[in-house]
């Protein structure tokens, strides 16, 4: 099963948590064992996995990725100017696959997944796809 959502961001980089998202269309599954794929079509956008209990993991998290990136450097050379997000957003990945047993979510207890936005405020989407498996 293939399920596409869409959301909005707010900001040029942040990070969204999706988890009870996900986590909804996992329980509307008729198979409580296999394995979800969460994906981002977008290459100025990512999905990634990290701790959802502290805020500050978020900011901390998107902090560092601008120093390393940051939106204006003098050798970037792509025409929309929005290099340090292809470049964050690849840092992130497009995808993160999370376990399904007994019909939940194999996540950490402090682990939540996580819609990263580096070139917004836009209109996004992102795809569940779930697989059925065995133990």
């Amino acid at each position: 099963m293939l399920v596409k959502r869409t959301l909005k961001t707010s900001r040029r980089d942040e990070m969204i948590d999706i988890t009870r998202e996900v986590a909804a269309i996992v329980s509307g599954w008729t198979f409580t064992d296999g394995a979800v794929i969460v994906y981002c079509p977008h290459t100025t956008a990512g999905i990634a996995i990290q701790e959802n209990a502290d805020p500050d993991v978020k900011h901390d998290v998107l902090m560092r990725l601008e120093e390393v990136y940051p939106w204006e450097h003098p050798k970037y050379r792509h025409a929309e100017g929005n290099t340090a997000s292809h470049l964050k957003a690849m840092t992130t990945g497009t995808s993160q696959t999370v376990i399904v047993s007994g019909g939940r979510l194999l996540l950490g207890r402090w682990q939540g997944i996580y819609f990263c936005e580096f070139d917004g405020p836009r209109t996004r989407e992102f795809y569940v796809k779930l697989m059925s498996g065995e133990n």
